[in-house]
């Protein structure tokens, strides 16, 4: 697409753990970021989606901090993140004078996939291609996308996508200027301190060492799979507060390089 003179884009990725503690101070911290990015929103919905599937008897499983999908479990899925999950966002949002439409990514086009581990996995799918224009148009007509993370196969296969991947597919598609993983933590912890920054080589390290591990591990590999010359920031940030304090976002930052501080 031709460049324009419009603010930078930032993608924000709301964890499903967080969903039900989301403080107003960060809905109201969106019309923070709003003054500086177009932002669009990708999210998850992991508890609400596990309480369904214990009421209706569908037993879980998960590989590699990934949540099998199968047919059964794929239908429960949609209804829960592209329903419940797309309304309450949308929703809070609006609630706080922010403008957001609900868009589900096997319907729209917007995320085309192919299976990541059928056997293992089952309907869990991979990003091929992202239709950026389609967020654009959203972007330019001065809404909020919020996405909710299916994928389409070329045989026309609805396919579940880990909201992180999505996010750092979708923030790669629109050369976003930042990432944000929204969590129930405050960022990534050691010894129960927040790494204020780190690097690719360093998260490396940690999940092999252990310190890193379960449903961390997609995170923090999707937020360095990010990593570009255009997007050199991917941060981990808490939702139980706002997300901006003195104009600066909260979180772990990390970065290709580590950043030299100013004496």
């Amino acid at each position: 697409m031709p460049v324009t003179e419009h603010k930078p884009v930032i993608v924000i990725k709301l964890g499903g753990s967080m969903l039900d503690q989301l403080t107003t101070s960060f809905y109201a911290s969106f019309q923070d970021i709003l003054k500086h990015y177009r932002c669009i929103v990708v999210h998850g919905g992991g508890p609400s989606i596990t309480d369904l599937l214990g009421r209706l008897n569908i037993e879980g499983e998960f590989h590699e901090g990934l949540r099998k999908t199968t047919r059964e479990t794929l239908e429960v899925v949609e209804m829960v993140l592209g329903g419940k999950v797309s309304g309450q966002i949308t929703g809070e949002l609006a609630k706080h004078g922010v403008k957001a439409v609900g868009v589900k990514g096997s319907e729209t086009t917007l995320l085309r996939a192919t299976y990541m581990n059928r056997e293992k996995l089952d309907y869990v799918g991979k990003v091929d291609y992202v239709n950026a224009d389609l967020l654009e148009h959203l972007l330019e007509g001065d809404y909020v996308p919020v996405v909710s993370p299916f994928g389409k196969t070329d045989d026309h296969q609805t396919v579940n996508i880990n909201a992180d991947v999505a996010a750092a597919a979708i923030a790669k598609a629109v050369q976003a200027e930042k990432l944000l993983f929204v969590t129930d933590v405050p960022g990534i912890l050691v010894d129960d301190q927040v790494i204020q920054d780190t690097t690719p080589e360093e998260i490396s390290s940690l999940i092999d060492g252990g310190i890193i591990y379960g449903g961390m591990i997609p995170k923090v590999q999707s937020a360095v799979d990010a990593l570009s010359d255009h997007m050199q920031e991917v941060l981990i940030v808490s939702g139980e507060d706002a997300l901006v304090e003195e104009d600066k976002i909260k979180g772990t930052s990390i970065r290709a390089k580590r950043k030299e501080k100013i004496k």
